[in-house]
């Protein structure tokens, strides 16, 4: 495979997950609005990872993290949404944490999270070379 074809496979499921943060809106899954939204986010930083730098991305979910060693300006603004979404990543091993992060995100949060989250989704679309 190569690096634009894993990209393009990263890009697929980071926008079908962004379309699942969607549905769980309309479904009132505020949760899982932003755990998905991470998830995209997340899985389009892996692909950018892998068209700049290769595809030993590392294994782990903070965006910031992930996108700082990719050779591309990110405004600090970005580095603010991209903490908050890594800490709306969901670890199963862990139901007492996703109980009390649960009881935290508002409908309105939630449609904060989705806007913003599309905001940064179209601005990491224009950082493929």
């Amino acid at each position: 495979m190569t690096k634009n074809q894993k990209y393009e496979h990263w890009l697929d499921i980071a926008t079908y997950d962004l379309e699942t943060a969607e549905a769980m809106l309309s479904g009132g899954r505020w949760l899982y609005v932003a755990f998905m939204c991470q998830q995209a986010v997340e899985k389009l930083v892996k692909g950018l990872y892998t068209l700049y730098i290769d595809d030993n991305i590392p294994r782990i979910h903070n965006i910031s993290a992930l996108i700082k060693p990719i050779p591309v300006e990110v405004p600090k603004e970005k580095f603010i949404l991209f903490d908050t979404l890594s800490a709306y990543y969901i670890n199963n091993r862990y139901p007492e944490f996703m109980a009390k992060l649960s009881s935290r995100v508002t409908e309105k949060e939630a449609t904060k999270i989705l806007a913003q989250t599309k905001e940064v989704f179209s601005w990491l679309l224009t950082l493929k070379p």
